[in-house]
């Protein structure tokens, strides 16, 4: 078998790579232009740029390189398909017969093309088990009252939203929903629901999808969130275990403690 890694952005595509490199497995690597860190370049045995809408490109490279398994890992943002990036013929082909585009529609058609050319999308997180958010108390902080609150009523209103495919997180203060993740991404969210909460403390509730596909869009923290959440006064996070990435966690722990920022893993329905 041979491993290719379809990169976005972020940290979580270099992880990856450390991580099967350290399992003894070399990625040839597939980035895009408009998204991933030129540092992956560095770690990769190889390494293949794409633009954003050349899937046909991306199929070509995969074949030549006689790829037959991939790992996605890192965001593609949403919103780019509303951007000025122009899909190549394969790509337009494929978003005219989606009936939605959201996440999942979209990745899942994509899955869908890969399999078709003899490549077997596989669980993004096949490298990074450890990373994997526990149960229960993550971070040095235990919950406050007020928090536990908030996220009691996170989670229902949460759990609702993704269901739909919408995004991933709420932002929760004093037990009213201030902001929902759309397109823009979990910080910009916070920094949103700060613009109502006239300083009050936030609390965030990430989630992830019922029946998470985990090959694709799976939640993610790592010490960009707590330095966001400091910004913002958000004083609590609550992910789902096992089924949400905690990247650098050797960076992440030390930044919530220092900002007193209580992370907290639940068992995911």
């Amino acid at each position: 078998m041979k491993y290719a890694l379809i990169a976005g952005n972020g940290r979580f595509p270099l992880l990856v790579l450390e991580a099967a490199r350290g399992a003894g497995r070399e990625l040839v690597v597939v980035a895009v232009k408009e998204e991933t860190e030129p540092e992956i370049e560095k770690l990769a045995a190889r390494c293949h740029w794409i633009s954003l809408g050349e899937l046909g490109r991306l199929l070509e490279i995969l074949k030549q390189e006689g790829v037959t398994h991939a790992v996605m890992a890192g965001q593609i943002q949403h919103k780019q398909i509303f951007s000025s990036i122009r899909p190549d013929w394969r790509l337009l082909k494929l978003l005219m017969s989606l009936p939605t585009k959201n996440t999942d529609s979209l990745l899942g058609a994509v899955a869908g093309v890969l399999k078709e050319e003899g490549v077997e999308l596989v669980d993004s997180t096949a490298f990074l088990q450890p990373f994997l958010a526990p149960e229960g108390q993550i971070s040095a902080r235990a919950l406050e009252e007020r928090e536990a609150a908030d996220i009691a009523y996170g989670h229902q209103v949460a759990r609702a939203l993704a269901a739909f495919d919408i995004g991933q997180s709420v932002i929760i203060c004093e037990r009213a929903c201030v902001a929902v993740e759309a397109m823009e991404g979990t910080d910009a969210a916070m920094r949103r629901a700060a613009q109502y909460a006239n300083g009050r403390p936030l609390t965030v509730v990430k989630v992830s999808k019922p029946n998470q596909d985990m090959r694709f869009d799976v939640p993610v923290i790592g010490p960009r969130t707590i330095v966001t959440m400091r910004e913002v006064n958000a004083t609590a996070l609550a992910v789902d275990a096992g089924r949400t990435l905690l990247l650098d966690r050797e960076a992440l722990l030390p930044a919530a403690a220092e900002a007193g920022v209580a992370i907290v893993g639940y068992a995911a329905p």
